[in-house]
């Protein structure tokens, strides 16, 4: 139950997957890992489900296609927000920690007791109408169940491709008059431009479809579904529009088409049963994008008994394994930090989703992965997580990566419902690809891969609003994207002209650490010139100003036009101080993407050496660094602040790094429902958490992981390639975290000086042991200590 939908197909995945899928499930032997001990015990999936986190807090398999939850009304992007307060539905997919629109919901089905003096029309049909309260809320890693005040009780759970949900009627709620189960032929986004809806007059079975939108891109997507009950015996059924009912056995379905119904019209079809055996009624409910009878053939082979409580504990053993490859030793450690841990990991778990053998767009034996939302989010600590902690998965995420680039001409950089979705900054795929280049992550077609990054350096799209770069004349002409870009070579926005440009600089950083490895020698010389494109956008002499004060920092990156001249814009626009909402993906978006000029001006993580020089040398660097992060210049709800948490082991004062990384966790992450800083983009937040956490954050993108003291006395990572162990363990371990500065390391006993090391640890095993105390230290400080770079450092 690991992951059903691998069994059959783990032949064509070849000797490596299988493998892989094999060594996955490797559970390590340590402390932490006593009889007494259940992670799940720590995992609480409401955190981030209020105040905008969009967290999903239902029930789902790991990277699972079927997702179970109440869905509420308001801002509902994940289904169910705990601040919202009434429920109109459950319904079987849903993304998780989203920005934008809502995502998925198709096809709720809603339970009735009964309707009012058993007329048919009284029953509540209509979305709005259905809208009621709810209480009790309960969440674990596989299930959900929430109580209604029309006297329901709705649990469910789910496999891979398919949902079950348990219906208990209230004693008092006139059950014996008949339960009524509806199906809405509805999205949560409303977005649906054509529908059908069918019943079995006979059985009861629910079925149809409907074509809908994506929530974050372009294009349409089919979905069929399948509901099957038990529990009941069936009393009639019929079909349903707005607010009236059909009880009919001539008419078996209903159609809601685009051309004369509205999206927002509620319509659909339902069963009503006799008085049901005790009290209540199991619903199983079939998903595919492939047709009607695949989603009821979904749901017959994944749950053919309708085993509602032997499908919570498979889904519950399916999640020990897969988190049951980290270990730590708690000693002193609360339990709301552990929790906060052992969610963000959960979180970490839950996209991209499995829909292999679910995709009508092309025939392939690869595997096919969806809900990437979105890799410009991602690849800073999602896969590098995933890297680490499933080797597997993230093997299959990039195979899907590739076949994606094989069928549609392009790698994505966000990807849901089948669709291809909006391009935020660069072609950060590059990044991913190069990543597992360099940590050696097995069963990728590495030739085919890097055919896609250099495609994506070299050749734009006609629509490079969905994939690809844009301005790529400018780009290899001018060695920056001007603010006044002239492209009559595609179509896109044509806004965020300095985030592009030192997101461009680095994916072909990334290129030429593949073209080197590979032995494309003058690819290597072109990458590497190109990746120091940044510094054309570096104004050496721009000041910034707060309240009219000046910073008294100076040089940041500033818009350039074609020409070569400067244009404006205020370091500080679009972070917390200065009009933060106003550089998103829109026409009017400005320069920088989702952040500041102050932010942007720290990104060059394959040539620190430059960028500390560039910004003042190492201590101008340092106590620049500390005002972004104490000024409220920074919210760490964006995922490009992640990094510059730790950029201070560049400047030598790894020890800032630990520091600061606690003033975040647990103030802007903790075990409260809104306790995420921001939405939790598809576990971006989750996957940040944990390698904080753990003490080795990762550079994506470089074979680098900068250390700091894990929370913890002592961390076990077991490697799902080699199946070794590699330790991370605090000397004089203070879980209070006075004593959170590292005074000396030692690697397998021998001294250890510099403030970062290579993925080998974790392949290879072994034990880093970090001696702490209460003050800095001048471990890791020194030039020859620190991460690499392009340029030399100077001190």
């Amino acid at each position: 139950m690991l992951q059903p939908s691998l069994g059959p197909r783990k032949e064509r995945l070849g000797a490596i997957a299988a493998f892989l899928y094999a060594s996955s499930a490797l559970t390590p032997t340590n402390a932490a890992a006593t009889e007494n001990f259940d992670v799940l015990d720590y995992v609480d999936p409401f955190i981030g489900t209020a105040n905008g986190g969009h967290v999903f807090a239902g029930a789902t398999l790991p990277f699972g296609m079927a997702k179970a939850v109440a869905d509420t009304v308001g801002e509902n992007q994940a289904g169910f927000a705990y601040d919202d307060t009434t429920v109109t539905g459950f319904s079987h997919m849903h993304d998780s920690g989203t920005g934008g629109s809502p995502s998925l919901g198709n096809f709720p089905i809603f339970a009735q007791p009964a309707c009012p003096n058993d007329d048919i029309n009284k029953c509540v049909w209509e979305q709005n109408d259905r809208a009621v309260g709810w209480s009790s809320p309960v969440a674990e890693p596989g299930y959900f169940g929430i109580s209604l005040d029309n006297g329901v009780h709705a649990e469910m759970t789910t496999t891979n491709r398919s949902a079950l949900y348990r219906f208990t009627f209230d004693k008092s709620s006139n059950s014996s008059l008949g339960p009524v189960v509806l199906v809405d032929l509805m999205d949560l986004p409303q977005s649906r431009t054509n529908g059908t809806a069918t019943v079995d007059t006979s059985t009861g079975r629910l079925s149809g479809n409907g074509t809908f939108s994506p929530s974050f891109g372009i294009g349409s997507y089919d979905l069929h579904f399948c509901v099957d009950f038990k529990g009941a015996e069936l009393r009639d059924t019929g079909v349903w529009t707005k607010n009236r009912a059909n009880i009919s056995r001539d008419v078996v379905s209903m159609e809601a088409d685009g051309t004369n119904t509205p999206a927002t019209l509620s319509g659909g079809t339902f069963a009503r049963f006799h008085a049901p055996q005790n009290n209540t009624i199991l619903a199983r409910v079939g998903v595919s994008f492939m047709s009607v009878s695949q989603a009821c053939e979904n749901a017959e082979k994944e749950q053919p008994d309708f085993d509602f409580e032997g499908t919570v504990e498979a889904a519950k053993e399916a999640w020990r394994k897969k988190l049951n490859v980290v270990s730590v030793d708690a000693e002193g450690v609360s339990k709301d930090l552990q929790t906060v841990f052992w969610s963000g990991a959960y979180r970490a778990f839950i996209s991209p989703q499995d829909y292999t053998g679910e995709n009508p767009l092309w025939k392939s034996d690869e595997p096919y992965y969806d809900s990437y939302y979105c890799i410009w989010d991602s690849y800073r600590s999602i896969h590098p997580l995933l890297t680490l902690v499933d080797p597997l998965s993230q093997s299959l995420m990039l195979r899907s990566l590739v076949d994606i680039y094989r069928h549609e001409g392009f790698l994505p950089d966000c990807r849901m419902s089948l669709c291809k979705g909006f391009t935020q900054g660069g072609s950060n795929a590059d990044v991913l690809m190069a990543d597992a280049y360099l940590k050696k992550v097995p069963g990728i077609d590495w030739d085919t891969a890097y055919e896609a990054v250099v495609k994506d350096a070299e050749v734009e799209p006609k629509n490079w609003n969905v994939e690809g770069r844009g301005g790529l004349h400018s780009w290899k002409s001018l060695g920056y994207i001007p603010t006044d870009d002239y492209d009559p070579y595609g179509v896109g926005t044509h806004t965020r002209s300095v985030s592009r440009t030192v997101e461009y600089a680095y994916n072909d950083f990334c290129i030429a650490e593949m073209a080197k490895g590979m032995g494309h020698s003058s690819d290597h010389e072109k990458y590497i010139e190109r990746s120091g494109n940044w510094v054309n956008m570096f104004k050496a002499d721009q000041k910034s100003k707060i309240g009219g004060v000046d910073t008294n920092f100076t040089g940041f990156l500033q818009p350039r036009y074609t020409n070569g001249t400067w244009g404006y814009q205020d370091p500080i626009f679009c972070s917390p101080l200065l009009n933060f909402t106003s550089c998103y993906l829109n026409p009017d978006g400005h320069e920088t993407y989702e952040g500041s000029a102050w932010l942007y001006s720290f990104y060059a993580p394959h040539d620190m050496g430059s960028l500390v020089q560039s910004l003042g040398g190492m201590e101008k660097f340092t106590s620049r660094l500390q005002f972004f992060h104490e000024s409220g210049l920074l919210y760490v709800g964006d995922e490009q602040a992640f990094l510059t948490i730790f950029q201070f082991h560049y400047s030598g004062r790894p020890a800032l790094s630990a520091k600061y990384s606690h003033s975040y966790i647990p103030s802007q992450f903790n075990t409260t429902v809104a306790g995420l800083a921001g939405n939790d983009d598809s576990g971006a937040m989750g996957s940040f958490i944990v390698l904080s956490m753990m003490g080795l954050w990762p550079v994506p993108g470089q074979d680098v992981y900068l250390i700091t003291p894990p929370y913890f006395k002592e961390v076990n990572l077991t490697s799902g390639i080699t199946g070794k162990v590699a330790t991370v363990r605090n000397v004089d371990f203070d879980p209070t975290y006075k004593s959170i500065y590292i005074q000396s390391v030692t690697l397998n006993g021998k001294p250890w000086s510099k403030n970062w090391v290579t993925h080998d640890f974790f392949t290879e095993g072994g034990v880093l042991e970090l001696k702490l105390g209460s003050k800095e230290s001048d471990w890791g400080t020194q030039v020859e200590d620190l991460p690499p770079s392009l340029s030399d450092y100077h001190k």
